[in-house]
């Protein structure tokens, strides 16, 4: 299987078209790989496709969601068969169906709702409220990831990660306590736009100064690290720079059309802006120049 296609929780704003990009900064002789931010595992899940490390931690502050890698991983069998049921009844349960999974996982955080929820959520664009509730509507011009692509998918996944993968649900910078110099810890957070002001998309927030805070004591430890932070479309810049004091190299990297630019007739890109610790720069011969390189070309998620 193409290790782009690794993919089970189709997430939208997920590293999957720039994995094979980001993970050029991961050198050899890495021991773990942390994912603190994990989402849909995107880096990692291709770092194991490759080889990239000998182990992976994923954490994540959303019970539900640790709880769903943790099915993925130690049993794909039981997954899939929840999932293709609540995916078959969306059929016979007609237009109420989404509506009512969605209370239903609101109620009880069942792993295998909010699984059948991201699927079917419009542009698998999760939202959650301050509470924890999911927020997201029903996607009408689709049906969800097919039951057997996503049965192929999770037992894939679970070949790679099995044995090697540990899964935490905690916060972040707890998450990294334990990350040494041979490790390399990647981090993906909420991005400013969506943590602060009125769009506040998911249902944790981090506050920029413990982000900081945070890489400055991987800095401290001699922790290579990589940030996906921020970024900007056209001339427009989203979010403050980090400090210079982290000492990081910050690249720009092309994810692609501006969605929003294109609703509103103007054709302008994405370039997200990644962050290399001066001790992961010190392990790699050269960087990529990102930016003389075209935006990936990639199918969205299989329906």
């Amino acid at each position: 299987m193409n290790p782009l296609t690794l993919q089970p929780i189709p997430y939208q704003g997920s590293k999957r078209s720039l994995a094979p990009r980001i993970c050029r900064l991961i050198p050899k002789g890495i021991d773990t790989l942390y994912e603190p931010f994990a989402g849909s595992a995107a880096i990692s899940l291709y770092a194991a496709n490759r080889n990239l490390a000998k182990r992976f931690v994923l954490g994540d502050v959303y019970p539900a969601l640790v709880s769903l890698w943790t099915l993925i991983i130690d049993d794909p069998e039981e997954i899939s068969g929840r999932y293709k049921v609540l995916w078959d009844s969306q059929f016979s349960v007609g237009p109420t169906h989404f509506n009512e999974i969605r209370a239903r996982y609101n109620a009880d955080r069942d792993p295998t709702l909010l699984l059948y929820l991201i699927a079917r959520c419009v542009k698998n664009a999760i939202r959650f409220n301050r509470h924890g509730d999911f927020t997201q509507s029903v996607d009408k011009r689709r049906n969800g990831m097919h039951p057997k692509k996503f049965t192929a998918t999770a037992h894939k996944v679970s070949a790679l990660l099995r044995g090697r993968t540990e899964v935490v649900c905690m916060d972040f910078a707890d998450c990294i306590t334990q990350a040494r110099t041979t490790d390399l810890v990647y981090m993906d957070p909420p991005y400013q736009g969506t943590t602060y002001g009125r769009d506040k998309r998911y249902a944790a927030q981090l506050e920029r100064e413990r982000l900081i805070a945070s890489l400055a004591n991987l800095n401290q430890r001699r922790v290579p690290f990589i940030l996906s932070y921020d970024g900007k479309t056209g001339d427009k810049e989203y979010g403050e720079r980090l400090p210079e004091s982290l000492k990081a190299t910050h690249l720009y990297i092309h994810a692609g059309r501006s969605s929003q630019a294109t609703l509103t007739g103007r054709s302008e890109e994405t370039l997200e802006s990644i962050y290399i610790s001066a001790d992961l720069v010190g392990k790699l011969p050269t960087l990529p120049n990102y930016e003389k390189e075209p935006a990936p070309q990639i199918e969205l998620f299989a329906q």
